[in-house]
């Protein structure tokens, strides 16, 4: 199996996010992959299936991914049937730091209780 092909996921990923300055080259058995996600939490995600694909430390692959937008850890499109509780839980693994998503969105949102399908939410850093 190429190097490529066992990190196709994670090459999968990146063409999902649209990861910008995006580059792979494959040389001597190792790996390089690099470019710019929208936000951390992309860069999360990438990192986290390198980890799975190949382990914490793995050695057939350079990742050099950079991130658009510093200022927030993500964006969020609201889908039926979410609640705060559910996205801070995807986000944060933690449903508790609701409050930190609905204080992030004050300007759209009036009652953590109340969200609507199609509401685009910042995820702020924590």
């Amino acid at each position: 199996m190429s190097v490529k092909s066992k990190y196709k996921e994670v090459l999968d990923l990146g063409e999902a996010f649209n990861v910008k300055d995006g580059y792979v080259e494959e040389e001597q058995g190792k790996l390089k992959i690099g470019g710019t996600t929208k936000t951390q939490y992309e860069k999360n995600q990438m990192w986290d299936k390198i980890k799975e694909l190949g382990g914490e430390s793995p050695s057939d692959i350079e990742a050099d991914i950079k991130v658009e937008d510093t200022s927030i850890y993500h964006r969020h499109t609201v889908e039926s049937g979410e609640t705060l509780g559910k996205i801070a839980k995807q986000y944060y693994k933690d449903p508790s730091k609701y409050m930190a998503i609905f204080n992030a969105n004050q300007d759209i949102l009036k009652n953590p209780d109340v969200i609507h399908p199609g509401q685009e939410l910042v995820i702020p850093n924590t």
